[in-house]
């Protein structure tokens, strides 16, 4: 038995998307000419697609999985379950107006005319703030609807805000954050969930890997309790005495986002010779 999946064929996924199924472990010709491949070491069998159409294939289970921005899941309204966030492809849907414009409140978006491609999203998040609006449905070039009169505001995906900020636009309202997500039919099988559950397993794998770093330093014995403490490890750090005499290695593991202020404290502590490396897979 074999699990489709279905990715992105194009687009801000794409090379996500395929780099995360390599660093699992899972090999396949990826060539862009491609509709359809096979993993030649997994159950695996891969669908390039279009990102709008991934959730429709799922829920008509065409594909059994796939990997999409939860905001097209949101847009889309298919029937499909949400199984991992993937931690790439973050970005948020937002409404903006032009950066002339005074903004009152989403309030003041009452009567105005808001062009975008995600209406049901828009339409959703009006009605919860009590907001009236007239929605224009355009796809693709939101942001430069108010330029030619079509509309007084977008609500588009905003990624990094350059391609607002160049056409004269400012954010003024969040109204959803975004990531890739591995999404499933909602009516797998035991034996097609088993295969799922190992590729899940797989991903927290890389994802942990990714958010921590393989630590080794040289300490003074005598701060040896303090430092441990700055770097506990997944359970212990190994330790191993060095031959000159009163000092010791010290191998751990070091979370990435606390990692220049443990750097400073170890120093400050004696630590010397500290060496950080990448770590490419990491299991519990």
């Amino acid at each position: 038995m074999k699990l489709k999946i279905a990715i992105q064929k194009s687009g801000r996924l794409y090379e996500d998307s395929v780099k995360l199924l390599k660093e699992c472990g899972i090999d396949f010709n990826n060539s862009l000419n491609k509709l359809k491949t096979d993993a030649t070491n997994f159950p695996l069998e891969i669908f390039f697609l279009r990102d709008d159409d991934i959730p429709q294939y799922v829920a008509d289970k065409v594909a059994d999985i796939g990997i999409v921005g939860e905001n097209v899941v949101e847009e889309k309204q298919k029937k499909v379950k949400s199984m991992e966030a993937l931690g790439f492809g973050k970005c948020h849907l937002s409404i903006a107006i032009p950066k002339d414009k005074k903004y009152g409140g989403i309030k003041s978006l009452q009567g105005k005319r808001i062009a975008t491609s995600y209406t049901n999203i828009l339409t959703s998040y009006l009605k919860k703030n009590k907001v009236t609006a007239e929605i224009h449905e355009i796809s693709g070039s939101v942001e430069i609807a108010p330029g030619i009169g079509l509309a007084d505001a977008i609500c588009d995906l905003v990624s990094s805000g350059s391609t607002l900020f160049s056409n004269g636009l400012k954010e003024v309202e969040t109204v959803i954050k975004s990531e890739a997500v591995l999404i499933a039919n909602s009516k797998l099988s035991k034996a097609e969930m088993e295969i799922v559950d190992k590729l899940i397993f797989r991903i927290q794998a890389v994802k942990k890997a990714k958010k921590n770093k393989y630590i080794l330093l040289n300490a003074p014995n005598k701060n040896l309790d303090k430092i441990i403490s700055l770097i506990p490890g997944m359970k212990s750090p190994t330790i191993v005495p060095l031959a000159e005499k009163g000092w010791s290695s010290i191998h751990s593991v070091v979370e990435e986002d606390r990692f220049w202020e443990v750097i400073e404290k170890l120093k400050a502590n004696g630590a010397q010779g500290i060496l950080v490396v990448p770590i490419e897979k990491m299991v519990n």
